[in-house]
């Protein structure tokens, strides 16, 4: 979708539909008031009738509207005529773009970045009209014959006062650049694991780099990586014909000595469970268990988009763990980088190896940082249930490389 800001009179718009407020006790926003006035009454009447009532999240589409180049209204609630938790504000908002994903309509004027809301300015509240809107609009199409998407609207504008332009245009950069990388995430993640593989995961990080001149691309491939000692990412692959990658994007936007944060995402493009292999039922969503390391891809696009002036090293430890002549058994036993041995009891760990393995490697690096975050996905696998995706961030500050955090010493692989 595209998105802009709209300075104009609402009474001035052609568009297909404008998106407006109302609240309990038959009270309107600003623009609902605005909008009654030109159409003779038109939604004091719809609210007269008791089709909405106003509690939050409730919507009502009006179709025909006499004398006025705006072709639908549709009415939002926004609960009691009170300052919204942000919570209340994106459910309205969510609530809006449902209402209107299987209609025919193209060109939406949005007038809720006028509601006030608890500690949320203009550009925080534009901001989460992109995010919402892109988010529930969100279809993967890429490999299927029948590329319709339920939602036809094309373009998303924006009302905000001149006063309070520059704001508005902030909060839709930032909104542009965070759906962006929303977006790579999630059709990363859609992919399936034959097209998704970790060499196609390493192509994406470079088409990255080559988009963005902040953003710098290396990728360690398995000869490296023996050179290293890297054995508990090599174990993973052992079964697996994709070789596995351990992917680097260095986005360089602060200071040039500045401390970077460090970003691992697990990045398992399939995870069949190796020999200790996975029951059947489900197995297919196991493509999902390099959603982390489509996150910190995501996360670097908006980063460089926005040009944040921080410092971000993203890692990518790629690999799929899949059952091999070849593959780990239960009761090998593993060099990891750091010279620790490791005894693999079940091969469905591998989550234990993959990220920390990366965290590892950049930890005993000379540059200093200020923390590491790795994001994974954890498959809980229960007894006849299907599994249970969770998703999942781990943090560490500074103390990593003195081993004064309780949880390393367990975790250095």
């Amino acid at each position: 979708m595209d998105y802009a800001i709209e300075t104009a009179p609402l009474e001035t718009l052609q568009c297909d539909c404008l998106i407006v407020g109302v609240y309990q006790d038959q009270q309107l926003s600003a623009s609902a008031s605005l909008i009654n006035n030109s159409t003779q009454g038109l939604i004091n009447k719809i609210l007269s009738r008791g089709d909405i009532s106003g509690k939050n999240g409730e919507t009502v589409l009006i179709n025909a509207i006499p004398d006025s180049s705006i072709e639908r209204i549709l009415l939002v609630g926004l609960g009691e005529n009170k300052p919204l938790s942000g919570k209340n504000y994106r459910k309205a908002l969510l609530a809006a773009i449902n209402s209107l994903k299987k209609t025919q309509i193209k060109s939406v004027v949005c007038s809720l970045a006028e509601c006030d809301v608890i500690g949320g300015d203009r550009q925080w509240k534009t901001r989460q009209i992109i995010e919402v809107f892109n988010d529930a609009a969100y279809q993967f199409t890429a490999y299927k014959s029948n590329k319709e998407t339920d939602s036809k609207v094309e373009k998303i504008s924006i009302i905000a006062p001149e006063t309070e332009l520059g704001f508005a245009q902030t909060g839709l950069t930032q909104g542009k650049a965070i759906a962006e990388g929303i977006n790579l995430t999630k059709l990363l993640a859609d992919l399936p694991g034959n097209i998704c593989t970790p060499a196609y995961l390493a192509q994406q990080a470079f088409e990255l780099g080559k988009k963005y001149p902040s953003l710098d691309t290396s990728v360690l491939e398995e000869s490296d990586m023996e050179k290293l000692g890297m054995g508990a990412l090599l174990s993973v692959s052992r079964g697996s014909r994709q070789p596995a990658k351990l992917i680097t994007l260095d986005y360089r936007g602060g200071e040039k000595n500045g401390k970077p944060i460090v970003l691992i995402g697990k990045g398992l493009t399939f995870d069949a469970g190796g020999i200790s292999l996975k029951q059947a039922p489900g197995m297919d969503e196991m493509k999902y268990d390099m959603c982390g390391g489509a996150t910190v891809l995501g996360t670097l696009l908006a980063a460089a988009q926005m040009q944040l002036p921080l410092n971000i090293i993203g890692l990518i430890p790629a690999s799929e763990n899949m059952p091999d002549g070849d593959a780990n058994k239960p009761g090998d036993i593993l060099t990891s980088m750091s010279g620790k041995t490791i005894e693999v009891l079940n091969t469905d760990a591998e989550g234990r190896l993959l990220p920390v393995l990366a965290w590892w490697h950049w930890a005993v690096c000379p540059a200093d940082y200020s923390v590491i975050m790795t994001l994974y996905v954890m498959i809980c696998w229960l007894p006849v249930k299907p599994p249970t995706i969770v998703c999942g961030v781990c943090r560490c500050g500074k103390n990593i490389r003195n081993n004064s955090n309780p949880i390393l010493p367990t975790w250095l692989m």
